[in-house]
C-alpha cells in the first residue's frame, strides 16, 4: 500500500561539562554517558511516490525552531524540495538527560549557558543521517495500527490542579491521565518487520535532577529492549529494525508512581502546594517504583516495552488511503476562541507565573516559590519590574489569577532579545 523507509542514527553529542536539558537546573551538567541518544526516522510515501511524509523521534528534550530550520536547510541541500516544512515532522522524546544548548530563545539559553554548537551539530547531523538511511531503504510495505491500555506506569503530578477542570469534562475519562498506547507497525510486502512507532503519555523523568549521565530515560530503554529483541545478535544502535517510543500528551504525567514524599522526613507531600512541613517545597520529590532512579527507569521502560510488544504482535487493523500533511503558523497570542454561542474570548501574550519557578514534584524549582500560587510576592515582583519591566495591565488581567513572574511576551519591549 505504501513505500516505507526506516532509519536510526546516533545524535548523542558531547556528554561532559554540558548542561542537561529539561530540569532547568544550572548545576546539572553532563558527567559521562549512560546510554547513547538516537534519532529514529520513518518515511511513508504513496505507492507512486507522489506524496510522502517523514516522522522523526529523537532522544532529546524537545525540538527547537533553530534545530528544525537547520535540519530543513540540510535536507534541502541534499534532496531539493522533496523534504519540506510541510512534510517533515520532528519530535523529541522529552528525555531530561540529554545535552542542551540548541535553542534560539533566551529563557532556554540561560539554563543551557548559551548556544553550544557541538550539541546542536550532533543533533542536526543525527536527524539528517537517520532520514538519509530511511530514504535509501525505501520499499513497498504495509502499515498497521493497534491500541491498548498501559497500567502502573504513570500518575498525574498535579492532581489538585486537574480537579479544577469542570466535572463535566472530567467525567468523560476514567482516569486523570491518558493510559492509552497507540502503535504503528510497519512491514514490507513480504511481511518482514521494519519498524514500530509507539505513542504513550509519560514524562521521561525516571532519572531525576541529581543525574549527570547522558541517557534516553525510560522511553529510550523501551526502544533499546524492542530493538534488541528484533535485531538479534546486534549491538545497541545496530540492525535494520527501528523502534521509536515517541512523546505524546505527557504534560503533568509522571513515571514516578510512588508519588511525592518529603525527602527529609519520609512523609507524603501530596498537597495542593507540594510542600513539606520542614524545608518547604524544596524537600518534596516524587519517587519511582524502583529502589533508585536507575531501577525505576528500567521498570517503567520495561512496562512500556511489554505493552508495545503485545500490541505489535497482535496488530491487524491495516491503514489505507492517501497521505496528507500540512504546516501552519499560528500567532497563539492573538487567537479568537468561541466559548459558546454567545461568548468569545481572545488569547493574549504569554507569561510565566510564580508556580512555574516552583518546578514540579519531578524536579523542584528554586527559592520560596510554590506550586499553585495565585498571589504574587512584593519582593519578586519588584525584582521583576526592575530587571524586565512590569507586565501590562492587559496581560495581568488576561492571566489572572496567576501572578506573573516573567512576562515573556512583553520582555522584547525592554530587551532586544526574544524570550
Amino acid at each position: 500500500n505504501y513505500l516505507l523507509g526506516v532509519g536510526r542514527a546516533d545524535c548523542t553529542g558531547p556528554v561532559a561539562e554540558i548542561p542537561l536539558m529539561g530540569y532547568a537546573n544550572l548545576d546539572q551538567v553532563g558527567g559521562g554517558l549512560l546510554t547513547h541518544l538516537y534519532s529514529r526516522a520513518f518515511i511513508v510515501a504513496e505507492p507512486d511516490d507522489s506524496r510522502r511524509v517523514v516522522f522523526v523521534s529523537a532522544d532529546i528534550g524537545m525540538v527547537s525552531q533553530r534545530l528544525r530550520l537547520e535540519v530543513l536547510k540540510k535536507l534541502k541541500s541534499k534532496y531539493g524540495e522533496l523534504y519540506r516544512q510541510d512534510n517533515v515532522i520532528l519530535s523529541g522524546t522529552h528525555t531530561h538527560s540529554g545535552p542542551g544548548g540548541y535553542f534560539q530563545y533566551t529563557l532556554f539559553l540561560i539554563t543551557s549557558k548559551g548556544l553550544i554548537r557541538p550539541s546542536l551539530n550532533a543533533i542536526v547531523n543525527g536527524i539528517v543521517k537517520s532520514i538519509d538511511i530511511a530514504h535509501q531503504n525505501m520499499k513497498r510495505g504495509r502499515v498497521f495500527i493497534n491500541r491498548g491500555t498501559v497500567e502502573n506506569s504513570q500518575i498525574n503530578r498535579s492532581p489538585f490542579s486537574y480537579l479544577e477542570n469542570p466535572a463535566s469534562e472530567r467525567s468523560r475519562y476514567s482516569s486523570n491521565t491518558d493510559k492509552d498506547m497507540v502503535i504503528l507497525k510497519m512491514v514490507d510486502e513480504n511481511g518482514q518487520e521494519l519498524g514500530l512507532i509507539s505513542w504513550f503519555a509519560v514524562h521521561p523523568v525516571s532519572m531525576n535532577n541529581t543525574n549527570h549521565l547522558v541517557n534516553s530515560d525510560n522511553v529510550g530503554y523501551a526502544s533499546y529492549l524492542f530493538e534488541q529483541e528484533k535485531n538479534k545478535g546486534m549491538l545497541a544502535g545496530e540492525g535494520s529494525f527501528v523502534a521509536a517510543f515517541a512523546s505524546s500528551n505527557l504534560g503533568d504525567v509522571s513515571p514516578n508512581t510512588k508519588g511525592p514524599f518529603c525527602v527529609n522526613t519520609g512523609e507524603s507531600c501530596n498537597n495542593p502546594h507540594s510542600t513539606c512541613p520542614v524545608g518547604g517545597a524544596a524537600m518534596c520529590m516524587a519517587m519511582g517504583p524502583g529502589n533508585d532512579m536507575f531501577d525505576s527507569t528500567r521498570i517503567i521502560g520495561q512496562n512500556i516495552y511489554l505493552k508495545a510488544r503485545e500490541l505489535f504482535e497482535n496488530a491487524s487493523q491495516e491503514i489505507t488511503g492517501p497521505i496528507s500533511s500540512a504546516h501552519q503558523w499560528v500567532n497563539m497570542s492573538d487567537v479568537l476562541v468561541e466559548l459558546n454561542a454567545t461568548h468569545t474570548v481572545r488569547t493574549c501574550k504569554p507569561a510565566l507565573g510564580h508556580s512555574f519557578a516552583a518546578g514540579t514534584i519531578d524536579g523542584v524549582g528554586a527559592f520560596n516559590f510554590t506550586q499553585g500560587s495565585v498571589e504574587g510576592d512584593p519582593f519578586w515582583d519588584e525584582i521583576r519590574d526592575q530587571l524586565l519591566g512590569e507586565p501590562s495591565n492587559e496581560t495581568k488581567a488576561c492571566h489572572k489569577p496567576k501572578p506573573i513572574l516573567f512576562s515573556t511576551g512583553e520582555v522584547r519591549i525592554h530587551w532586544c532579545v526574544p524570550w
